[in-house]
């Protein structure tokens, strides 16, 4: 079941998150100071990927000082936008019963795009 909706996400859809996101992370890679904000959108495509099947979870040090100090620069830089996009997005999903589980997938993908230092991906 994992399989045929992440084949149905990536039809529609999902192979586009997860170019532009792969697209961002390697614009961000290219200066020294994007390199963190670069890997974090680059979860963020493998993510967008495969979203069925996967979790994201806390690591050891998703509390720590720098994880908090890199998530507030990661959400005044346009983190916040990108976590109320999936959120919208999911919202419009769940209006229809087929698209509930592409909403929720939405769902977690806005979690991680929020605060995404201090995740990973399983």
């Amino acid at each position: 079941m994992k399989l045929l909706g992440n084949i149905i996400w990536l039809l529609f859809g999902g192979i586009i998150i997860a170019l532009e996101y792969l697209l961002a992370g390697f614009l961000l890679i290219i200066t020294i100071v994007g390199i963190p904000f670069g890997l974090q959108a680059l979860k963020l495509s493998l993510l967008a990927l495969s979203p069925f099947g996967s979790k994201v979870t806390d690591n050891g040090s998703s509390t720590g000082c720098l994880s908090v100090l890199m998530n507030i620069l990661w959400i005044l830089i346009g983190g916040i936008w990108i976590s109320l996009t999936h959120l919208g997005f999911g919202l419009l999903l769940c209006i229809t019963i087929i698209g509930i589980p592409f909403g929720i997938q939405h769902f977690k993908m806005a979690g991680l795009a929020l605060t995404p230092f201090g995740k990973n991906i399983s």
